[in-house]
């Protein structure tokens, strides 16, 4: 925001000097400004994460009471009818039997060890043993031929490269900590001391999350062409987040089974261009309106969740027909969208798409009528760029210029209704932020987005993370079966 300024003591007296009229319009001038900045300072205080782009997070203590934009579904909380329940279970073949013999009777004090059991009630404890670290010793025998005289030794396990070292299940599971649940490096080291007697060396678990980079990095790079080439659909999204002290950004980019990361200094086009995905992309971009993705020739979907979201605020802000109009419009066409996928129809009907456009237009015209072009004043002098236009307008010409992006979703079933997935996607690297704080360094950053990449479309494929993990290290990382690894 620029800095305020008033009129100084000089133009007040010459206006003064000028008359009534000079004074009034100077006057009229000083307030329209002040008016204009206070409206926007209030409308920057009004935003929070209910009615705008903003995370949960930025809402402090004072959080907005709830009130979501998703429709009751009139359930009852809790498992639904059909639901299959998750209860700890008795197992037939238990691995320990315990038998806890009768000595007397509790009632008369009578004897009853001779006696043969008539039955036994049966209780079961799922609990963990004892655990300690287990140390494997490998002897290569050395051998001297009585033919030739040579020494022969025999071959080590591959892997096996050092006198002393840590194997790939400890490895894994320091990675998981560090890189998937995201404890710092010297909690992960309490922790091996809590459960196995053992610490792990901060440099020891860094080495660890460095190896599990470098064998999950084809996979990441298969994920990358499956993503530009053959997707249909890739979402998108992107978060700050601090490198060595500054400000960088996480991008990512994502399916509901594939989930790829890069960190770069920038956000725009500068970024996108690094990463390689957009620049290529042959399927359709899915994101949340950010500027610098109309920059590429690709097909666009925008997120209609960010839409309601800021039409509650124009609402709140600057209540108006055509912002209820549009919301529940955009409502009905997903509820039609819905019901033709649960009918396993492909498409809704020609009739369908005509009025739900003629509808969309009508609204837009509506709002556009309602909200000029704001005007500049003959009497200021010209500045660089276009004139501010209030948030009602900027938002109406976003529906406008990028129709076809909004409704993407009822003109193509593949399409979702909003941007959800990238957010999920993305959502962890804010808890890694406030747990962490930041990165020490770039390729720390860079260690984190392949580790995390992996994981993620493991588990996104039904895989569990650890398991995943032990492929990695096992030098047989998990690969969707769908995409196959670059040639």
């Amino acid at each position: 925001m620029e800095p305020l300024k008033l009129p100084t003591d000089e133009e007040i007296g010459a206006a003064f000097d000028q008359g009534k009229e000079a004074v009034i319009a100077l006057f009229r001038e000083t307030i329209g400004q002040l008016a204009a900045r206070l409206q926007t300072l209030e409308d920057q205080r009004a935003k929070n994460s209910r009615n705008s782009g903003k995370p949960p997070s930025s809402d402090g203590l004072s959080k907005p009471a709830p009130k979501s934009l998703r429709k009751r579904h009139g359930k009852k909380s809790g498992g639904q009818p059909g639901h299959e329940g998750s209860t700890l279970k008795a197992v037939s073949h238990p691995d320990r039997i315990e038998v806890h013999r009768v000595q007397r009777c509790k009632h008369c004090q009578a004897s009853l060890e001779g006696i043969e059991a008539g039955g036994h009630e049966k209780r079961q404890v799922f609990d963990l043993p004892p655990v300690r670290l287990e140390v494997t010793e490998h002897q290569a025998e050395i051998k001297c031929c009585p033919q030739c005289g040579e020494v022969t030794r025999g071959d080590f396990p591959e892997g096996v490269t050092q006198p002393v070292q840590y194997g790939p299940e400890i490895k894994a599971q320091a990675v998981y900590l560090n890189q998937y649940q995201m404890i710092p490096l010297e909690r992960v080291s309490e922790t091996f001391v809590e459960l196995y007697g053992q610490g792990l060396a901060e440099g020891t678990i860094v080495e660890a999350c460095q190896e599990a980079a470098r064998q999950v990095e084809p996979v990441n790079a298969a994920i990358k062409t499956y993503l530009t080439e053959q997707a249909e659909v890739v979402r998108f999204d992107e978060t700050g987040a601090r490198v060595d002290g500054k400000l960088n950004w996480l991008h990512s980019a994502s399916t509901e089974r594939l989930t790829y990361y890069a960190v770069h200094a920038k956000r725009g086009q500068q970024a996108m261009d690094a990463i390689g995905i957009l620049s290529k992309l042959h399927g359709r971009a899915m994101h949340d309106g950010w500027k610098s993705y109309f920059v590429y020739e690709c097909a666009h979907g925008l997120c209609n969740a960010h839409h309601l979201r800021e039409l509650e605020f124009l609402k709140e802000r600057y209540p108006q027909e055509w912002e209820s109009g549009l919301a529940d419009l955009l409502l009905e066409i997903q509820d039609a969208v819905k019901t033709a996928k649960a009918d396993q129809v492909a498409s809704l009907s020609q009739a369908q798409l005509a009025a739900f456009e003629q509808r969309y237009d009508a609204l837009i015209e509506h709002g556009f009528q309602a909200n000029a072009p704001p005007e500049r004043p003959q009497d200021q002098p010209k500045k660089r760029g276009r004139i501010k236009q209030s948030p009602p307008r900027n938002l109406l010409e976003r529906f406008r210029d990028h129709k076809e992006a909004v409704l993407a979703f009822m003109y193509d079933f593949k399409v979702p209704f909003d941007n959800n997935q990238a957010e999920r996607d993305i959502r962890m690297m804010k808890v890694k932020q406030k747990i962490s704080g930041c990165f020490r360094s770039p390729q720390g950053a860079e260690v984190f987005c392949h580790v995390r990449g992996y994981l993620s479309t493991a588990r996104k494929n039904g895989q569990r993370s650890l398991d995943a993990l032990r492929l990695a290290f096992a030098g047989k990382p998990y690969l969707p079966p769908f995409i196959s690894l670059p040639a």
